[in-house]
């Protein structure tokens, strides 16, 4: 993981002092920095503003349908950024599908504004189940002796309830930052350029890669500056209860009057976010009619599948003994080794790659645009994902079934195979699922790295929509959608059973 990071260091500082003072005092690099932050910030105030009504409506009220309110609040992670995108461009303008339905002409969504709505729609179900499972947790015995002191259930809500959905409130908002610094699908189609759109076109339009290779940097700092902000502020920080005792659950509040603009609000979401977009893509589908825009389908969903499910398996089988030494045998080291992990998912995808392909170029040249290396850079990239079902089963399996198995003569290799190995397949079945769905819709990565001849799903729904081709972007969309349902699916079943 830190080789091909090292790489990008070295490459940017090949060029002399007065050059990358040149690089990086650039005015356009204040510009990026600021679209950047602009764009970070006004994604994490929306989905805020979606996500935490929508949290305490499924949580905390009496409405009916909780079940069901959930799942629609989880759903929009079916549609990916990009596919949104692809959506609310096809939607509008003059030969929009709602100009062509209905005779409606909006104006085209674009640039700052068609990057905020695109983004926040697909982002905000991770702050939603961040804030619903912390208000779930939360004790209510400090809500009860703010009753008793007389305050109101708006002022307990501010004063209360809110201060203490800081650390699921951070874990959501780091989620949801990260994703928006390494956006590149969504930025682009909407033609808004920040640094990850400007690393692409500085490498491949202008071919100026040390250049691309500052701009990684600076993106990698405004990672690392995020990174640090959650940990400073979550420092500190405890709302465990202190009492002994069974857990006892919440006060639920009658929505009264607004019971029913409750059911709206979220229908109203779930309508812009999910039910649009997929009625835009069977729009273009059928408006293309029998012109052959399925024929390439196959050979697509090939591509996609032969890196992506390489990959999964990959990243499973490393995620086994990360989790492994972390959780049998924690120490400074182990941990040490566990974050690394995560440090890929930190990464911005397209400075992963661009690290990647300066490494593979110096030191590996037979690896560059190969498959082998796509599966590589999804490995690295999506470990995180595959090391957090696989160390939660393994906090659940007693270590005593192997030291009875060593007891028994066996050694400790065999030990684990017979008797642990066994008790983690959901957690592994789990990971696989999961890193091989977020592969299946990886943009960034797949697009600098993809062997010549390589057309996987995502890369096809990206080029047909920023040629404004809809119609033949739409089975390709649709594809990705069918998929993407699956790690919904997966996501709400965890998310269900607790």
């Amino acid at each position: 993981m830190l080789i091909p990071l090292l790489y990008l260091v070295v490459r940017a500082l090949e060029a002399d002092v007065s050059e990358s003072l040149d690089l990086i005092l650039r005015r356009r690099n204040l510009m990026l920095f600021l679209n950047t932050l602009l764009l970070t910030l006004g994604v994490l105030l929306t989905t805020s503003l979606i996500a935490l009504p929508m949290a305490w409506i499924t949580t905390r009220t009496r409405i009916k349908g909780k079940a069901v309110l959930t799942l629609l609040g989880v759903l929009p992670l079916a549609i990916p950024g990009y596919v949104l995108a692809y959506a609310l461009l096809g939607l509008s303008g003059t030969d929009g599908t709602l100009a062509r339905i209905f005779g409606l002409e909006l104006p085209r969504l674009s640039g700052y504004w068609g990057a905020l709505t695109a983004i926040s729609l697909y982002t905000f179900p991770y702050l939603f189940l961040n804030l619903r499972s912390g208000l779930l947790g939360l004790d209510p015995a400090y809500e009860e002796v703010a009753r008793s002191l007389g305050y109101r259930p708006l002022r307990i809500f501010f004063e209360v309830v809110l201060p203490q959905l800081r650390p699921a409130y951070y874990a959501g908002a780091l989620i949801i930052g990260l994703y928006v610094l390494g956006d590149f699908g969504a930025v682009s189609l909407m033609r808004f350029e920040t640094f990850s759109y400007a690393i692409y076109l500085q490498y491949e339009a202008s071919y100026d890669r040390l250049y691309a290779a500052w701009l990684a940097l600076m993106l990698l700092c405004m990672t690392g500056f995020v990174l640090l902000m959650e940990y400073r502020l979550l420092k500190g920080l405890f709302f465990h209860r202190t009492g002994s005792g069974s857990k006892r659950y919440p006060e639920l509040y009658d929505l009264g009057n607004w019971y029913y603009p409750s059911w709206a609000f979220i229908i109203l979401i779930v309508f812009a976010a999910v039910i649009l977009p997929v009625t835009t893509v069977l729009f273009w589908m059928l408006d293309a009619g029998d012109s052959g825009i399925w024929s390439g389908i196959g050979g697509s969903l090939y591509d996609s599948f032969r890196a992506s499910a390489p990959a999964a398996l990959l990243a499973a089988a490393l995620a086994v003994p990360l989790a492994y030494l972390g959780v049998r045998y924690p120490s400074r080291t182990t941990k040490g080794m566990e974050r690394m992990a995560y440090l890929g998912y930190a990464t911005p995808p397209l400075a992963l790659a661009l690290a990647l392909i300066f490494f593979t170029l110096s030191s590996a040249p037979a690896l560059y645009q190969t498959l082998t290396l796509l599966i590589l850079a999804y490995t690295l990239h999506f470990m995180a994902e595959a090391l957090g079902p696989v160390r939660s089963s393994m906090y659940q399996i007693s270590p005593r079934m192997e030291e009875a198995a060593r007891s028994l003569g066996y050694r400790r290799f065999r030990a684990f195979w017979n008797t642990t190995l066994p008790m983690l397949r959901g957690g592994i079945i789990a990971s696989v699922a999961f890193v091989f769905l977020s592969a299946m819709k990886e943009l960034p990565i797949t697009f600098l790295l993809s062997p010549i001849g390589f057309e996987p799903l995502a890369v096809n729904v990206w080029s047909y929509s920023i040629e404004a081709l809809y119609a033949q972007a739409a089975p390709y969309a649709l594809v990705i959608l069918v998929f993407s349902s699956l790690f919904v699916g997966l996501l709400f079943a965890k998310e269900w059973k607790q």
